[in-house]
């Protein structure tokens, strides 16, 4: 007679990938029709025409960085004088051109050096691959072109902000719309930010509860009216960087509105603008417009979806999608990083990586994934981040032009093994026992002694009630024991 249990305990390989990262079939839930875009949008290869035409100083920057063979990460004054006697422009042009190149994908940087994205390489031949990498220079607008170094950091949020509800007005408007009703309109947003934020001004309030007499209150409002002055001068400053900075990647233009003037209603504003003296105008180009329509199309499509995820917090969204299978959570992604700035909600969705749900920390960096360029920056900064570093390794290197089965290589021993237990972590508290069961099997130790040796010197602060969990789940009587026993010295600290 033989015994059911095996007394060889070794395991049995499977590709070298945590179950955390695998793809999963997607199942047919049947398919919507595709909306098609206004009427009178170009066709996409016309579209990736004039993005080309836009973002040739950025080509022409990341083809000198490939001709120096492994130019230095950042763009130092000597490399930046060589590439301006290179390539014959100015080196304020150089640098501009240097960080649409970084924030496209067309170049990568890499253990401190430069080398070309597989966007550059596409980049003539594949119009989709030009039009994501113009839509990523469009999200990052904010970046490309910086906020003047005078502007209050918390003003410079809120307007940042406030522009995809201004770009909305300007697609849906379907013409040229003048420069103060977008200023009314960021006024207005800016206002219900605040007011989201609960905030009230403090000076004021203080004022109005320690002055006496009629004296007094009219001191408060007179300094109300100047603190309000001040405040719509400042909005009115940075609506006018937000559509330089939209102007010059090739989203709007801005121009002087025609001296008729329209008549009627509009006409009565546009006199008012005359008083003013603002007769300018802004319009989407055709790329702005499509751009900004696909984005409108991402949120009207998730707005159908009876979770609303759209409206949540990075973490309660990531939770929605938890159940999805990966190609309906990746459109739930795209909404909801359309309907926000894109540099707020990759600090939201890092910050949701950072919690103790270790299924969030996947979902966190597979909407990351999404984001794609932008979110470089943010990923690299939190590598040396314990609970973050194998996450942000991973995605570092597919951004890089990994293949996602070969990502692993770019992990230690130790980081795959912390991402075993993490992933593991996420079964036991989201899946069901078989899961956790197979998830054994895609260590990358060949032998469970050697598995539990590692997994106790990793120090994942998990690793106790995951290898409670994987003992109890287990079928084999004497693996589970071998299990329980590394859990009850990593809980007693012995060794």
């Amino acid at each position: 007679m033989t015994s059911r249990t095996p007394r060889d305990s070794r395991l049995r390989l499977v590709r070298n990938r945590p179950m955390a990262t695998a793809r999963r079939p997607a199942v047919n839930r049947g398919s919507r029709p595709a909306p098609r875009p206004p009427e009178g949008t170009p066709p996409p290869s016309e579209l990736a025409r004039q993005a080309r035409a836009g973002l040739t100083g950025a080509v022409a920057i990341a083809h000198w960085a490939a001709a120096e063979h492994g130019a230095p990460g950042a763009l130092s004054d000597e490399a930046a004088a060589r590439a301006t006697e290179a390539l014959g422009v100015s080196e304020r042009e150089v640098r501009t051109d240097w960080d649409r190149a970084r924030l496209i994908g067309l170049i990568e940087h890499h253990a401190g050096t430069t080398r070309p994205g597989w966007r550059l390489q596409a980049w003539d031949r594949d119009d989709s691959a030009v039009l994501r990498g113009w839509v990523a220079l469009l999200d990052a607008w904010s970046l490309a072109c910086p906020a003047p170094e005078t502007a209050e950091p918390t003003a410079v949020a809120e307007v940042v902000e406030a522009v995809p509800q201004l770009l909305s007005l300007l697609q849906l408007s379907a013409g040229p719309v003048p420069i103060s009703t977008l200023l009314d309109m960021l006024r207005q947003r800016v206002a219900e930010l605040r007011t989201e934020r609960c905030e009230v001004p403090q000076e004021v309030t203080d004022d109005r509860e320690h002055t006496e007499g009629a004296g007094g209150t009219a001191s408060a409002d007179d300094a109300k009216d100047a603190e309000d002055a001040e405040d719509a001068a400042t909005l009115e400053g940075l609506l006018d960087w937000a559509l330089d900075a939209l102007s010059s990647v090739g989203a709007l233009t801005v121009r002087e509105e025609p001296q008729g003037g329209p008549e009627g209603p509009e006409g009565a504003g546009s006199a008012a603008d005359d008083a003013k003296g603002d007769r300018r105008e802004a319009e989407l180009t055709a790329l702005g417009n499509w751009a900004v329509w696909v984005k409108l199309e991402q949120i009207c499509v998730a707005a159908q979806s009876p979770a609303g995820n759209i409206e949540q917090h990075a973490a309660d969204m990531l939770r929605g999608c938890a159940g999805l299978t990966p190609g309906p959570a990746r459109a739930e992604y795209r909404a909801w990083l359309a309907a926000r700035p894109v540099g707020s909600a990759v600090v939201e969705l890092i910050d949701a990586a950072r919690g103790d749900d270790a299924l969030l920390r996947g979902l966190a960096f597979e909407a990351l994934r999404v984001v794609g360029a932008p979110a470089e920056p943010n990923v690299r900064a939190v590598v040396d981040e314990s609970c973050l570093r194998p996450y942000a390794l991973l995605w570092l290197a597919e951004h890089e032009g990994a293949d996602p089965d070969e990502a692993l290589d770019a992990l230690t021993r130790e980081e795959a093994t912390w991402l075993w237990v993490d992933t593991a972590a996420a079964i036991s508290d989201h899946g069901e026992s078989p899961l956790l069961v197979r998830h054994l099997e895609s260590a990358v130790q060949g032998t469970v002694p050697a598995l539990l040796a590692e997994v106790r010197a990793v120090g994942h602060p998990r690793t106790v009630q995951v290898l409670v969990a994987l003992a109890a789940a287990h079928p084999d009587p004497a693996l589970a024991k071998a299990v329980r026993r590394a859990a009850f010295q990593v809980h007693t600290g012995g060794a």
